[in-house]
């Protein structure tokens, strides 16, 4: 099983994520930010990983520390859990739609971190929630998770919604990836013959 436990602890946040991904796609989210759960939630079911990421933070401040933490823990569990990478198709993208938004997500198990993020949200707070916190995710998980992260919301008027299509796409592309290629099997997928480090 592809699983891992990671726990980071910090002056500013307390954090543990447990990760199987090859999961069903069950979730256990205490973060202190429900909407942000509430994404979450896309990544596991339409991923089919299962996620528990228990989260302490300094939310008397505000949410931006505990947002880019969780991205850094379960970035860091994430690579944990793939292992050397032999066999996978290294490889995922995903459309996908909400009523009038539409998002893609291309993702590279590279081993390199990288993000390309066109996101425009049609308003700055989803509820109590700053969408500027997103970029701060998205860049915590891909620089420890050493994954290419293509992110482009293509079109959308609802923010709550141009916010989910990506969440769920990026389950789908990450699945697609970590996926067993058969023809691949026991192969790493790179000439350079890693994708570590």
């Amino acid at each position: 099983m592809r699983q891992a436990t990671v726990t980071r602890n910090t002056l500013e946040t307390q954090i543990t994520v447990t990760i199987n991904l090859d999961g069903s796609g069950k979730s256990s989210f205490d973060t202190g930010v429900p909407f942000f759960e509430h994404m979450l939630d896309q990544v596991a079911r339409h991923g089919l990983f299962d996620i528990e990421i228990k989260a302490v933070g300094d939310l008397h401040i505000d949410a931006h520390h505990t947002v880019e933490d969780v991205g850094i823990t379960l970035g860091q569990a994430f690579a944990k859990a793939l292992g050397d990478k032999k066999g996978i198709r290294r490889y995922g993208h995903a459309y996908v739609p909400l009523d009038e938004a539409l998002s893609r997500v291309v993702v590279d198990l590279s081993g390199r971190p990288g993000l390309t993020y066109e996101v425009e949200y049609t308003r700055a707070m989803i509820g109590s929630f700053d969408v500027d916190l997103f970029s701060e995710f998205f860049h915590g998980f891909i620089n420890h998770a050493a994954v290419t992260l293509h992110i482009d919301n293509l079109r959308g008027k609802n923010a709550h919604h141009q916010a989910e299509t990506i969440f769920k796409a990026l389950g789908r592309a990450l699945r697609m990836a970590c996926e067993p290629d058969e023809r691949m099997a026991g192969i790493t997928p790179s000439t350079k013959g890693t994708l570590v480090g």
